[in-house]
């Protein structure tokens, strides 16, 4: 189950909830929030955005460790770099049985995505790995074939300009 808010320009908050069996699941171990790579290699919640006046998106991964990344790409795959202008999120892990909520609330910064008037495209998604070290891939939307949250038909959810 995912939540999403745009409650003002620029500002964007997801509420990610994971349910059934979360002590089969290797967390990682909470440590102070930290812009990290390779997140998706294990345990990790993800959000592609992107604003319909191009090909370019937004991947965002956040960890249930607090840890976080943030990239801008041109178009599919292709020019990958840091999106140096995102500020650190704020992300808040709550447990009870049964259920783990990641929670986070992003400033955008300076991004044509941040725009009051511009509508998002958002691709949702969330990487599990067991305690056996598998994982299982999971989105709102899978395009055919291999799971692959960076492709088009990912970008599922759709958020109205904002009207703060």
């Amino acid at each position: 189950m995912v939540e999403i808010l745009r409650p003002a320009p620029g500002r964007l908050m997801l509420s990610y909830g994971i349910v059934g069996r979360v002590d089969a699941i290797r967390w990682p171990a909470p440590a102070a929030p930290a812009r990290t790579d390779g997140l998706w290699r294990h345990t990790c919640c993800e959000a592609f955005l992107r604003d319909g006046r191009g090909d370019g998106y937004l991947e965002l991964n956040l960890s249930p460790s607090t840890a976080w990344a943030a990239y801008r790409f041109d178009a599919y795959r292709t020019g990958m770099r840091p999106a140096d202008d995102i500020a650190a999120p704020a992300i808040e892990i709550l447990r009870d049985a049964g259920r783990v909520t990641l929670r986070a609330t992003l400033t955008l910064g300076d991004l044509a995505m941040a725009s009051a008037d511009a509508p998002l495209r958002l691709g949702l998604s969330a990487v599990i790995e067991d305690t056996d070290g598998r994982r299982s891939f999971w989105a709102l939307a899978h395009p055919p074939g291999q799971p692959d949250f960076h492709h088009a038909d990912g970008f599922a959810a759709a958020l109205p300009p904002c009207t703060a």
